[in-house]
């Protein structure tokens, strides 16, 4: 097992400055090694670019090729598989095992597995390839135990307002006000709601012989489904680098609400939102969040 944990994997420098972590990281070659031995696995070498979980792919007798995922342990990822059993593949990989205690998961691998940010197609077919794939995730019943948009929303909320308070950062409070209250009141206007991906940005959409493209690493919580598309309009490309990205969002916005089902205004403000949110987690971070607040600002100037 000692080759699967390099010392240059990202991760291992993460966590080692998180609550936990070191303690974590320090227990997980054992964890690895029971889980193989458990479910009869074999590994591969592991993926690189996770932050949060180590993951690698696995085989295994009379199964199709997998992926052996062990998270951190973290609110985000405590309800993964309950949302994955709840897709059962329908724009999801599917789940195969679960040690709930340990956050692991062996999970379906996506075959050839290239993230959306890697197909070379035009920003807007991507955006439509993706919608039909959140399209597919929204139409799973929501059941109790996840978190909702509204609670994590309010929390960030509240938290957006305690650092704008704290740091003081040279931002538009005007516009971080409007952040605020849309974090506040955007859930109570919904029309449905859904269990959503939680993190549905492009390289978590992975080509797939199964299903064409397929959705990885959810954060699954139930509410909005506005909620979702941010990380993903913004990501597909980076549109902030066009002389004048406002009319390429308003069209993309448009596009993927073509697709979807939702208002593009309800999109774009939680894209609002999400952007100050952003913004002032970057500033607690020691960076200057100035990158998020001229998105939010822009953003802003595509609501009607």
């Amino acid at each position: 097992m000692t080759d699967l944990f390099p010392a240059t994997l990202p991760i291992f420098n993460g966590l080692r400055r998180a609550e936990g972590g070191p303690e974590w990281l320090e227990a997980l070659p054992e964890l690895v090694r029971q889980l193989a031995e458990r479910w009869s696995l074999q590994l591969g070498e592991p993926f690189h670019g996770g932050s949060a979980s180590w993951v690698a792919p696995a085989t295994l007798p009379g199964h199709p090729p997998a992926v052996l995922k062990i998270s951190w342990p973290h609110r985000e990822a405590r309800e993964e598989a309950t949302a994955l059993r709840l897709w059962d593949g329908a724009g999801a990989c599917r789940i195969f095992r679960e040690d709930r205690d340990n956050y692991a998961l062996l999970i379906e691998r996506c075959v050839p597995g290239t993230p959306l940010t890697r197909v070379d197609l035009p920003a807007e077919e991507r955006l439509v390839l993706a919608g039909r794939v959140l399209r597919q995730l929204w139409q799973a019943e929501p059941v109790p135990g996840f978190e909702t948009v509204a609670d994590v929303a309010a929390e960030w909320a509240q938290t957006v307002a305690e650092r704008m308070a704290r740091f003081r950062p040279p931002f538009d409070p005007g516009l971080v006000r409007h952040g605020i209250e849309l974090l506040q009141s955007l859930q109570a206007t919904a029309t449905r709601s859904v269990v959503v991906h939680g993190d549905f940005n492009p390289g978590n959409v992975l080509s797939a012989e199964r299903s064409g493209w397929l959705a990885i690493d959810a954060k699954p919580m139930t509410g909005d489904p506005g909620y979702d598309p941010w990380p993903l309009v913004l990501q597909v490309d980076p549109p902030f680098e066009y002389a004048d990205p406002a009319p390429i969002l308003r069209r993309r916005f448009d596009v993927f609400a073509d697709v979807v089902g939702e208002p593009a205004s309800r999109l774009i403000a939680w894209s609002v939102a999400r952007s100050v949110e952003s913004a002032l987690w970057y500033v607690s971070r020691d960076d200057d969040g100035s990158g998020s607040m001229h998105e939010a600002t822009v953003l802003a100037g595509l609501i009607d």
